[in-house]
């Protein structure tokens, strides 16, 4: 796989992961299922932890390719505000737009 493509797949990981939280309103990491809705909690919880398994698969495929460049809390702090902006979509899904209940 080519470097090009191995980021591509990350950033649409990333973007697919940031929202299984808010979209998958009865399962737990997507996985688990559970008998009542989740709470905000426990959504928070879950987006961290996709947060660092879509960053263990990155870092796989950084691996992969050769050296893995040294990280400090610049990097964190970043991909911590994309994975959250990536979020927003599925937080408006389950949070601010009106669901028609019938």
């Amino acid at each position: 796989m080519s470097q090009t493509a191995s980021i591509w797949l990350v950033i649409a990981a990333a973007f697919v992961a940031a929202n299984l939280p808010f979209l998958l309103d009865r399962h737990l990491l997507a996985v688990w299922p559970l008998k009542a809705s989740k709470s905000i909690a426990v959504r928070l919880a879950e987006l961290v932890a996709w947060y660092f398994i879509v960053g263990g698969i990155g870092l796989a495929l950084e691996q992969r390719a050769g050296q893995i460049a040294p990280q400090r809390w610049e990097f964190y702090a970043i991909t911590g505000a994309l994975f959250l902006t990536f979020a927003f979509p599925g937080f408006v899904w389950r949070y601010l737009r009106k669901h028609r209940r019938g």
